[in-house]
C-alpha cells in the first residue's frame, strides 16, 4: 500500500498530453520535458566552473516508441497530474546523468548514428517503411540546442550496432547552433546518461574519458525534481530537427500505435492510411512536411 501510494503521488502537472507515437518523425513534447529538465539541472551543475561557457546541448531518446516492443510500447501520459509512475513512463531506464565534452565533428557523427534508425528511402510510388523496426528507439538520440535535418534519401553512415558502414554518407544536413553552421572544431557540452556516456551504442564522442560532469542523480529523479519546482509545465516541441524534404518519394509509411489516430492532426505531413501488421496502424509521411 505504501509503495502504491508513493508511485501515485503527484509531483507536478502538465497542460499537454505527453506521448511518443510520432516521436520518430517529429519533435515530441514528451522528449522536450526531459531535455528541459536535463538542461535545468546541468546549467546549475556547470555554473562557475571551467566548462560553464561551452554551448550546452541535451540528448534524449524516445525510450518507448514501438518497434520490437509492439504497438503498446509507447509513452502516453494524459494532461493533468504527473505522478512518480508517469515519470518512470517518460524516462524508462534507471540511468544517471552525465555530461560529455565533444567536438562539432563528433556531434555530427553522434546524430548520424541516431539517423541509422531510418531505412534509406528511394524515389517512386512503391510503399516504403520509414523506420527500421529492428533499430532500438533508445538509440535514436535527438539533441536539443542545435538545429538540423535528416536526409533519409541517403544511406546510413553506421550500421545498427554503430560500426562504420558508409563513411562518406551524410544524412545530417544544416547542422547549426543559433543559425550558425557547426564546424568540426567547435566544442560542446552534451547532457546524456551513464549508458551513452560510457560507450553504450557506440556514439562518437560518448566515451568515459570525455565525461566532464559525473552526477550520482538518476535522470528520472531529475525530471521529477524539475516538475516539482515548476509546479505546472506546458512542454512544447521546439522542432529543432526535421526530416529533410524528399518529394520524389510518394508512399513513405510509418507504423505506430492505433492510438496515434486521434493525434494525427497535431503532426504536420502525417496521414492515417489503414491498419498495419501486428496490431500497428499505418500512416503516410510526407517527407519535409
Amino acid at each position: 500500500d505504501a509503495t502504491l501510494a508513493y508511485v501515485r503521488k503527484p509531483v507536478g502537472k502538465t497542460s499537454v498530453r505527453l506521448e511518443t507515437y510520432f516521436s520518430l518523425v517529429a519533435d515530441s513534447p514528451a522528449l522536450q520535458i526531459v531535455t528541459e529538465a536535463q538542461l535545468w539541472y546541468s546549467k546549475k551543475a556547470l555554473a562557475g566552473g571551467a566548462y560553464a561557457s561551452l554551448p550546452l546541448l541535451s540528448a534524449v531518446a524516445p525510450f518507448k516508441a514501438g518497434g520490437r516492443g509492439g504497438p503498446s510500447a509507447y509513452t502516453d501520459v494524459a494532461a493533468g497530474d504527473i505522478a512518480i509512475r508517469n515519470v518512470a513512463d517518460i524516462y524508462v531506464f534507471p540511468n544517471t546523468l552525465k555530461i560529455v565534452k565533444i567536438t562539432g565533428a563528433e556531434l555530427s557523427d553522434w546524430l548520424e548514428r541516431s539517423a541509422g534508425i531510418f531505412n534509406q528511402i528511394k524515389p517512386g510510388d512503391e510503399e516504403q517503411l520509414l523506420v527500421n523496426q529492428a533499430f532500438p528507439a533508445y538509440n535514436f538520440d535527438v539533441i536539443d540546442g542545435v538545429t538540423y535535418a535528416i536526409d533519409v534519401s541517403q544511406p546510413s553512415k553506421f550500421d545498427g550496432d554503430g560500426k562504420p558502414l558508409n563513411m562518406n554518407a551524410k544524412r545530417i544536413v544544416n547542422l547549426a547552433l543559433n543559425g550558425k553552421p557547426v564546424q568540426a572544431e567547435d566544442v560542446f557540452a552534451v547532457v546524456s546518461n551513464n549508458y551513452r556516456a560510457s560507450g553504450g551504442g557506440l556514439f562518437a564522442g560518448a566515451v568515459s574519458k570525455n565525461i566532464i560532469y559525473d552526477s550520482p542523480d538518476y535522470s528520472r529523479d531529475i525530471v521529477a525534481s524539475y516538475l516539482a519546482q515548476a509546479g505546472s509545465v506546458a512542454p512544447k516541441a521546439d522542432n529543432n530537427w526535421t526530416l529533410a524534404p524528399f518529394p520524389a518519394a510518394k508512399n513513405v509509411v510509418l507504423e505506430t500505435s492505433p492510438a496515434a489516430k486521434e493525434l494525427v492532426s497535431t503532426v504536420k505531413g502525417v496521414t492515417f492510411i489503414g491498419d498495419g501488421a501486428g496490431g500497428f496502424a499505418k500512416f503516410r509521411v510526407t517527407l519535409g512536411g
